[in-house]
């Protein structure tokens, strides 16, 4: 999903969507949205199968979207789940928000209580592994 930026924040945006997960194994239903630079939003929700582990993680999701609409710049994230503590993004959606957040980079996570947690992406993955690293 792809909006411009109105009075609802992208906490909000990551919760109206969360109830799109396909989460029939877990129930954990996850939501994430990000904003881009130029102020459009993507979302994302879990995507779970079957043959776990190939399911998708709703920050993947969001960033997938980012992507096809020709958007290459997360300038901020969100993502919330039903748990008694802020929901944080797996390990491997850190280094996939690290690929397209520049340092500084706000990652709002959080609960359906209300509880969040705000944290930079490098805060959040500290040493992430980047581009640079390849190049001699």
């Amino acid at each position: 999903m792809v909006k411009t930026e109105t009075a609802m924040s992208l906490l909000d945006d990551a919760k109206a969507v969360r109830s799109n997960a396909h989460a029939p194994y877990s129930g954990f239903k996850v939501g994430a949205a990000i904003r881009t630079p130029s102020g459009a939003v993507f979302t994302g929700v879990n995507v779970e199968n079957a043959a776990y582990p190939e399911g998708t993680c709703a920050e993947a999701g969001a960033i997938a979207a980012m992507v096809a609409a020709g958007e290459n710049r997360i300038a901020e994230v969100a993502v919330v789940g039903d748990a008694p503590d802020p929901v944080t993004p797996c390990g491997g959606c850190r280094q996939k928000i690290a690929e397209f957040a520049p340092r500084g980079t706000q990652v709002t996570m959080a609960n359906l209580s209300g509880d969040e947690l705000v944290m930079t992406i490098e805060a959040l993955l500290p040493h992430a592994f980047a581009k640079a690293q390849m190049e001699g």
